[in-house]
């Protein structure tokens, strides 16, 4: 009267009081293990998609969309450039850059720098350190007054503030009659941005674009133009197609060729800790095998007397997998509802436990990112679901099948 049988009965035996408790603890361990997994995978993974989301927003914030420069050569059409690449209907946004390597000194204190040309009014168009300076603004870099806006973290290393003088020296040199002479220049501070990335806090130096133009000789060149686009993702295509209409020979590079290795590593390492983790939610889900198999062991002469009131080989190995999907199902379930809620509160949770720990986890001098971000991806959770449960079925099917090949008149020989 029970339809459908198989149900019913690995319902029956999922819930009833086993006498074997060491198969009720393989059973409870196997659920909590596919719990852990799927709970590290969606929690790691929607790390990992924060850690790279909070990267390029924070690189695309210095940095560009697409840059259009010369081989090996000043821009000196850099005007009849940014006209033709803001006909795009995808470029909202272009600005002429000069970028250099320098060094900074300050009293006793000497560090490396990348400094960069700009031009006040039209940096905001193509990145966002206008919003990130923290003093002074990005109008005090006047042409001719030589003033300079410096990183937080390298503003710290010099140990100077808005209003001390630094000296930039360049990589080339004068010809005297003393012989040969580095370039140098006395800069003042007027401002300090931070953008919460090392590598540019600790490095990264904005002067005037004619300033910049003055301490190189230039003339009136530039090292490139970029742009800014209304969709970042859409910059391979809108490179390659202003390589084709630009008349000239040009390099046109986007942010993804720029730091390809980068992002490349970041997909590469997000692929691999799925691989690693969801090692545990098989290894766990396997244990459903040596689960059921002492089931079947257990319950040798209850499949036989099934045997005898008719039921099909089928029917009992339908039995046996409902018992194992069971086990994955309230597993990957609780799994599901833990990584989720992690993932969600883990900007909460990691800090509380660093305050209470008194300890840093990622140090800023270290990582690029010294805060844990976290983005939830659903389409990540979808996979890692279906992949978990599936693992969990597919684990059912050898123990299930070797119950149903049992015969009933050996099983019940010695009963």
């Amino acid at each position: 009267m029970y339809r459908p049988l198989q149900l019913f009965v690995g319902l029956r035996y999922t819930r009833a009081k086993r006498r074997n408790h060491f198969i009720s603890f393989i059973s409870l361990t196997s659920m909590l293990g596919i719990a852990l997994g799927v709970t590290a995978l969606i929690t790691v993974l929607s790390v990992m998609n924060g850690f790279e989301t909070e990267l390029r927003q924070r690189i695309l914030g210095m940095t560009s969309h697409a840059t259009i420069s010369g081989y090996s050569r000043p821009l000196d059409n850099w005007r009849e450039l940014s006209v033709i690449a803001e006909r795009h209907a995808r470029v909202v946004g272009s600005a002429p850059y000069i970028q250099k390597e320098g060094m900074l000194i300050a009293g006793q204190q000497v560090n490396g720098s990348l400094i960069r040309g700009v031009l006040p009014a039209e940096e905001p168009k193509v990145s966002e350190v206008a919003q990130s300076i923290t003093v002074g603004q990005l109008e005090g870099l006047v042409a001719g007054e030589f003033n300079i806006i410096l990183g937080a973290d390298l503003a710290r290393l010099l140990g100077v503030m808005v209003g001390d003088k630094v000296t930039l020296v360049t990589p080339t040199a004068n010809v005297t009659p003393a012989g040969v002479m580095p370039r140098l220049k006395r800069f003042s501070v007027s401002g300090i941005f931070e953008v919460g990335m090392y590598e540019y806090d600790s490095a990264l130096a904005l002067v005037h674009l004619d300033d910049a133009r003055t301490l190189f000789r230039m003339g009136e060149g530039v090292t490139g133009v970029r742009l800014k686009l209304d969709d970042l993702f859409k910059a391979p295509l809108v490179s390659r197609e202003l390589a084709g209409s630009i008349p000239g020979i040009y390099l046109v590079r986007d942010w993804t060729q720029h730091h390809a290795n980068f992002f490349r590593a970041i997909k590469t390492e997000k692929t691999v800790m799925f691989v690693i983790l969801l090692l545990i939610v098989a290894v766990a889900a396997f244990n459903i095998v040596s689960t059921l198999v002492m089931v079947v062991t257990d319950k040798t002469t209850d499949i036989a007397i099934l045997r005898t009131l008719g039921a099909t080989p089928r029917a009992i190995m339908g039995i046996f997998m409902v018992q194992g999907t069971v086990i994955g199902f309230i597993g990957t379930a609780m799994g599901l509802l833990g990584g989720v809620t992690l993932a969600l509160n883990v900007e909460t949770i990691v800090p509380a436990i660093e305050s209470l720990l008194g300890a840093k986890f990622m140090p800023a001098d270290v990582y690029y990112i010294s805060d844990l971000p976290s983005e939830l991806h659903w389409n990540d959770v979808a996979t890692i679901t279906v992949i978990s449960f599936g693992i969990s079925v597919l684990a059912t099917l050898y123990p299930a099948w070797r119950a149903s090949r049992m015969q009933p008149a050996e099983s019940l020989r010695y009963e």
